[in-house]
């Protein structure tokens, strides 16, 4: 009688227990390590656990490490534990446009999931061969939290892949020097071209300059670092000295300009069969080609 009063009192007390509430966050960070290890963890956190928990989450399976999304700030103890167990890993959506710079992006990565813009620029140059479009513009999907080192690996390894199965695809290999050329034309058709559709056009005008060794005269080369979105006046034309300047140098730039797509890489290995020379935005917001440059003065003239 006396050991079924104690487990009748025992059992009245556990259950108890477990419909005391717990306060929480909506998102938490689960530690590494064992069920004891993350209750003494979250205990230090304030959270209000004790060793009876770790029997209770052993019972109802083993947390994933990380953040997970709670939903509420109050659950009753099964319910939060369970949450432990079951909760859906927080993530954040992540996206790189077509033509930005890293400058850009790093800065906009910092501010929209409170990182350091610095550490991201140091890790990126520790894991990418490339000094700019080592990250493919796309939209990714990285856990809540990312420290920038990981978040920068992970980025810069996606990418790599990436690039690796379209240059083993077309050429066969996947060799950084080559493909460096191949991003920094790429960058310069992603800036120059209104459209998907003019890509390859903007491409033959690269291609046709670079036979004939004229400057390439795009502004969207004096588009590269921080200098994304500024706008080309001829001052910035006169006074930019850099290599990147291609009123001024012949040739491609030294690096790429920004990230690319898939579309600016295609129109970068096969561009368009033509004899284009020059190409001027017209009132529509499109490019007008045309292969001599008395042609393209009429251009100018209708633009204007």
């Amino acid at each position: 009688m006396w050991a079924e009063n104690i487990a009748l009192v025992l059992i009245i007390s556990l259950a108890f227990y477990i419909t005391i509430p717990v306060k929480t966050t909506q998102t938490l960070f689960i530690p590494q390590g064992s069920i004891g290890n993350i209750i003494s963890q979250l205990t230090k956190k304030g959270y209000e656990l004790s060793f009876i928990d770790s029997y209770i989450l052993r019972f109802l399976g083993s947390p994933q490490s990380g953040w997970i999304h709670i939903g509420k700030n109050e659950l009753n103890r099964v319910d939060f534990l369970y949450k432990l167990t079951n909760a859906k890993a927080v993530i954040e959506k992540v996206t790189l446009i077509p033509g930005e710079t890293s400058v850009i992006f790093f800065e906009t990565l910092a501010k929209d999931l409170k990182l350091d813009s610095q550490k991201l620029n140091k890790y990126y140059k520790t894991f990418s061969p490339y000094p700019e479009a080592g990250i493919y513009a796309d939209t990714y999907y990285v856990p809540y939290g990312i420290k920038e080192k990981h978040l920068m690996n992970f980025l810069v390894r996606e990418s790599e892949n990436k690039y690796r199965q379209i240059s083993e695809k077309i050429y066969g290999n996947y060799d950084t020097k080559q493909w460096q050329k191949v991003l920094v034309m790429a960058s310069i058709i992603q800036k120059e071209a209104a459209s998907n559709e003019e890509m390859p056009l903007v491409s033959s005008v690269i291609h046709n300059r670079l036979k004939k060794k004229m400057r390439l005269q795009m502004d969207g080369t004096l588009n590269y670092g921080q200098y994304s979105h500024v706008k080309i006046t001829p001052e910035r034309i006169r006074d930019d000295n850099s290599t990147f300047n291609t009123y001024k140098y012949k040739g491609l730039p030294p690096s790429p300009i920004g990230a690319v797509s898939i579309s600016a890489i295609k129109a970068a290995i096969k561009p368009a069969k033509t004899k284009h020379l020059y190409f001027m935005k017209n009132k529509e917001g499109v490019h007008d080609f045309s292969d001599s440059f008395k042609a393209h003065r009429k251009n100018v003239k209708r633009a204007k």
